[in-house]
């Protein structure tokens, strides 16, 4: 992850070399734009002008988007993305913690399901288990080494 107040000092530059220094696509950028979220000066040609803070700034609104914000989410932490508000702003901590709350319930949602899933992997295995016993077409042992990777039959 680049590190915002990393990049390099230099003059302004067009969106082709901004996104290339911030790692994303200029497709990515004009996103940004059109969401309210920067809004790069623009030359007399026509072409975007994006300075050093035009660059901290899209690039602390690619690290909330990398971390699972949506651009709506960026949008209302507004405070947050500029050089003076690049740290504790007002409704960040807050807009923080909820986003670590829901990501906290999707992840034990997952657990949940992955749970699930062992479960009935389980079930199908001891199943498949006996069928074969009783045909005696495949031991028991070979028949649970082949139907769980190393890593699962860990988790069992």
């Amino acid at each position: 992850m680049i590190v915002n107040e990393d990049l390099p000092k230099g003059p302004d530059m067009q969106i082709k070399e901004a996104a290339e220094r911030l790692g994303i696509t200029e497709r990515m950028l004009r996103h940004y734009e059109r969401s309210g979220l920067i809004a790069a000066r623009r030359l007399e040609n026509g072409y975007r002008d994006y300075s050093e803070a035009d660059l901290r700034r899209a690039g602390r609104i690619r690290d909330f988007i990398a971390t699972g914000f949506s651009t709506r989410e960026v949008q209302a932490m507004a405070a947050c993305l500029s050089d003076e508000g690049a740290g504790p702003c007002t409704g960040g901590v807050a807009q923080l913690l909820t986003k670590l709350e829901h990501i906290d319930r999707l992840k034990a949602e997952l657990d949940a399901k992955r749970a699930a899933v062992i479960e009935r992997l389980t079930s199908f295995q001891e199943a498949l288990e006996n069928r074969e016993q009783a045909d005696g077409t495949v031991a028991p042992e070979q028949a649970a080494k082949t139907a769980l990777s190393p890593e699962h039959r860990e988790t069992l």
